[in-house]
């Protein structure tokens, strides 16, 4: 379940880990490879400031029922992050930073009852302005692991790898034809049902983090069981993000 205050503040506190990590790097590691294929560390530091930037449209037309959209084009957004993937380490932090600022500022400023208004995300997706610090908080988190820095899956806080999973079984992937009926069971008891409505469902149980990794394609799944439906024990291919 998600809450505007509770999850502004968490992004406020993942922010400040992941200045904190890519504060020991060096411009050299700035511009290493990540773990995300053809970026470097200095393409997902552009991308998460942009996003901060993007966020922060939404909330403005949020609070001010101005269509703002989060980027100009999908072109322009790709443009902005290879522009801005080669700088010094220094020049990411402060991006990320003075970025991380104007989001938190934007989102302060929205009213609560404001928070129900509906804006327009990437790809034509509908979203309630309640749920942009969540939205926000996902990007810094993953994209803190993607990094590979030394900020792992396990290392996810608790609370937001559940609320994760959450997300994704009930709006990512709910309904979709092309996800089989699945329930997924973490070893803490919280369990979530997800993909097509009809068939028998294919139970998938492990770990919450392994749940997550697998869920949002940051693992293989590996240390997850199959039981029921048509798997045959194996993990369904789920549709990228």
């Amino acid at each position: 379940m998600s809450d505007f205050a509770s999850d502004l503040a968490a992004v406020r506190a993942a922010t400040d880990r992941l200045l904190a990590g890519a504060g020991a790097l060096d411009d050299a590691g700035a511009a290493a490879p990540s773990l995300l294929p053809g970026w470097t560390r200095g393409h997902v530091f552009a991308h998460i400031a942009r996003n901060a930037d993007a966020i922060t449209n939404l909330l403005t037309w949020a609070r001010t029922d101005v269509k703002t959209p989060m980027y100009v084009s999908p072109e322009a957004r790709d443009a902005d992050i290879e522009r801005d993937s080669a700088r010094p380490l220094t020049a990411h932090l402060d991006d990320l930073r003075t970025s991380a600022a104007r989001f938190d500022e934007a989102a302060a400023a929205v009213s609560e009852e404001r928070r129900e208004y509906v804006v327009e995300m990437r790809n034509g997706v509908m979203e309630r302005a309640a749920m942009l610090p969540f939205r926000r908080l996902v990007e810094v988190e993953l994209h803190h692991v993607d990094l590979g820095i030394g900020y792992g899956l396990e290392d996810l806080p608790a609370a937001f790898v559940t609320q994760e999973i959450g997300f994704m079984a009930g709006v990512k992937l709910a309904g979709r034809a092309e996800v089989p009926a699945l329930r997924l069971t973490a070893s803490d008891g919280s369990s979530w049902r997800t993909g097509r409505e009809d068939g028998e469902a294919i139970t998938v149980t492990g770990s919450p983090t392994d749940l997550l990794g697998w869920l949002v394609g940051r693992a293989d799944g590996a240390g997850l069981e199959v039981r029921g439906g048509s798997s045959g024990g194996l993990l369904p291919a789920l549709p990228p993000l």
